[in-house]
């Protein structure tokens, strides 16, 4: 069996093309957002991930902010947070649409 083609390679880049799929949160991730966002103990960087993540659970249209996606990231790397928040983090932060790198050649300064 032949796995099917993904994508093929940008001509211009010669990287692989990204290919475009809308995410949707699933009713596992948004019931943890939903209790990540009720707790009073609950950080502000976890509340403003599960918001994100809890605003995608009823549509396909919304993506995470860079400023959701930059709170979701801290709080999968602290060791503190619970798995609830986890969830809703990494659910909002794999909802967020990946922008082109930049060219890492350096220009020469002109004198």
């Amino acid at each position: 069996m032949t796995k099917p083609k993904q994508g093929g390679k940008s001509k211009q880049t010669g990287r692989p093309k990204q290919t475009t799929k809308s995410k949707q949160t699933r009713p596992k991730a948004a019931k943890a957002a939903s209790k990540t966002l009720s707790s009073k103990s609950t950080g502000e960087k976890s509340k403003t991930a599960a918001g994100s993540a809890l605003t995608q659970s009823r549509t396909r249209k919304e993506k995470t902010s860079k400023k959701a996606a930059t709170a979701a990231s801290k709080v999968l790397r602290d060791k503190r947070t619970s798995d609830e928040s986890k969830t809703a983090a990494g659910s909002a932060l794999s909802q967020r649409e990946k922008s082109p790198k930049k060219d890492s050649k350096k220009k020469s300064k002109k004198k």
